[in-house]
């Protein structure tokens, strides 16, 4: 039996389909990643399950419901990416995924889950996040193989996922998430873009930050500091504050880091 995890932009878990869930696949353990991506927010759910999913066991199954197409002509769909498989509509919002495999050469399957006897009986056009997404889920949890699920496709859709970029005087890369909960701000910049560039600062909103730090711990609580996150991010809060009440940021504001 699979790890089962479920993204939505519901804002409030939908325990029925963790019901649906169980009644196909009673001993699936089932972990929230997030109930919280801002509505019909693709590119944030993105972003999100890039951080979040390679780190459950191989063959976990992943499923998003974060479906501003849902009931239309848009694909749901099924996946396998490296060592995970994901449940999705086909709107985009595993791109990462996708650019992640392809950096590190994994594996990539896909189907288009057409197949409704995988479905619930009666279809919603309005919730098939219960009705489509959950039941497939459960069944790829129980062992039933993808490819059983439906077609195979080679054709998913993608979309732009915003890159950082080298320029002469160090990496140009903008906000990619912000934390609200926190209020720390999340870039695009990764540690192995700026890896060689030695001490750096990192301008934003209208404020240079000069030099980074490992902790929050090594500057006093007020004070904007920028570090690499857990995955390896740029990263900028404020020690036992927010950024984002600070700065009063906005996803995709530029972000400059330059050698001190």
């Amino acid at each position: 039996m699979r790890h089962v995890t479920v993204t939505t932009d519901f804002g409030v878990p939908a325990g029925v389909m963790k019901g649906v869930i169980w009644k196909i696949a009673p001993e699936a353990q089932i972990a929230d990643i997030t109930w919280e991506i801002k509505p019909q927010n693709v590119l944030e759910a993105a972003l999100i399950l890039d951080r979040q999913v390679f780190f459950f066991p191989d063959d976990s199954v992943h499923i998003v419901v974060v479906d501003p197409g849902v009931g239309t002509t848009r694909r749901p769909l099924a996946a396998r990416i490296g060592s995970q498989y994901c449940v999705a509509p086909d709107n985009g919002v595993l791109s990462t995924l996708l650019i992640r495999a392809e950096r590190e050469n994994w594996p990539v399957e896909f189907v288009h889950t057409n197949k409704p006897e995988y479905w619930l009986p009666e279809i919603s056009e309005i919730f098939h996040g219960r009705d489509i997404f959950s039941p497939v889920g459960a069944h790829l949890a129980a062992g039933v193989p993808l490819e059983q699920l439906g077609d195979v496709i080679d054709d998913p859709v993608r979309i732009d996922i915003p890159m950082p970029t080298r320029t002469a005087e160090g990496v140009e890369g903008e906000i990619a998430l912000i934390y609200e909960y926190f209020g720390n701000i999340i870039t695009n910049i990764r540690r192995a873009d700026v890896g060689d560039l030695g001490d750096l600062d990192v301008t934003l909103c209208g404020t240079t930050i000069e030099g980074l730090v490992r902790t929050f711990g090594e500057r006093p609580p007020g004070t904007l500091v920028a570090l690499f996150d857990e995955c390896d991010y740029l990263y900028v809060s404020v020690v036992n504050g927010s950024a984002a009440a600070r700065l009063n940021p906005k996803v995709g504001d530029r972000v400059v880091v330059t050698p001190r």
